[in-house]
């Protein structure tokens, strides 16, 4: 059998991985991924064999989960989250037409956006858009205008890898982008470690969150006009109350 399946792992610990993603790292021979999620991976099938590239060798290790499926072993290429939103999906199924037919399954994960928010409390319960502001493969340029249209349409924003040891000031960057459309007092939070140990959050206010030092271990939420702090959760309303 020819086949690839592409598993988010979800958020970090082995309580928020879902049963299907069990399920396929429990089908697979060969386990392809990041160090990191490896490791997360073989807690759960820790004879399996593995196959690692570290960071920005994604193709290569694409290339070799794909040559090892048509080869005939059945392959786990391993992610965070969930693996289509900032996953290995895309890139995994954009080289797959290189290779020999091979069965690709894409099995869902639970993407640090959710995991993050139910930490905070509800602060995506209405319309929402997910920013990454890394610029490592996109340009600051595309972000800049990115973070100004969702602010003008007064989305709830869930921003990924708000900052790195390389990145120190692009948090600062954005929120200057997001106040000139909202309020200094909107309601925003940060989540670290989702899942993990260590876990911690907090919520404060978009003029608070300018001068917050992050990490790329943390996601960001940004609330709309109508967010606000209920028993210390941050919550969106969707407007159940005013119907």
């Amino acid at each position: 059998m020819k086949k690839l399946l592409i598993v988010g792992l979800g958020p970090g610990n082995p309580q928020g991985m879902t049963l299907a993603a069990r399920s396929a790292l429990e089908e697979a021979q060969l386990i392809c991924g990041y160090g990191v999620y490896v490791e997360q991976a073989a807690a759960v099938c820790p004879d399996t064999p593995v196959f690692t590239t570290p960071m920005t060798q994604e193709i290569e290790r694409c290339r070799k989960a794909l040559e090892e499926a048509a080869a005939g072993v059945t392959v786990a290429m391993v992610c965070s989250g969930d693996a289509g939103v900032y996953g290995m999906a895309a890139p995994v199924l954009e080289l797959a037409q290189e290779y020999p037919p091979v069965e690709i399954e894409v099995v869902g994960g639970v993407t640090a956006a959710a995991c993050g928010a139910a930490v905070l409390g509800a602060p995506l319960g209405h319309d929402f858009a997910v920013i990454s502001l890394s610029d490592l493969l996109t340009s600051w340029q595309t972000i800049e205008r990115r973070l100004a249209a969702v602010a003008q349409a007064d989305f709830c924003i869930a921003l990924y890898n708000p900052a790195s040891r390389k990145r120190t000031d692009h948090l600062r960057r954005a929120c200057e982008i997001l106040l000139r459309q909202k309020d200094p007092n909107t309601v925003c939070g940060w989540v670290r470690n989702i899942g993990r140990p260590g876990q911690e959050q907090k919520i404060l206010t978009l003029a608070q969150l300018q001068e917050e030092s992050l990490d790329m271990f943390c996601t960001v939420f940004i609330g709309n006009r109508d967010t606000k702090i209920v028993r210390e959760r941050m919550v969106t309303p969707r407007g159940y109350r005013e119907k």
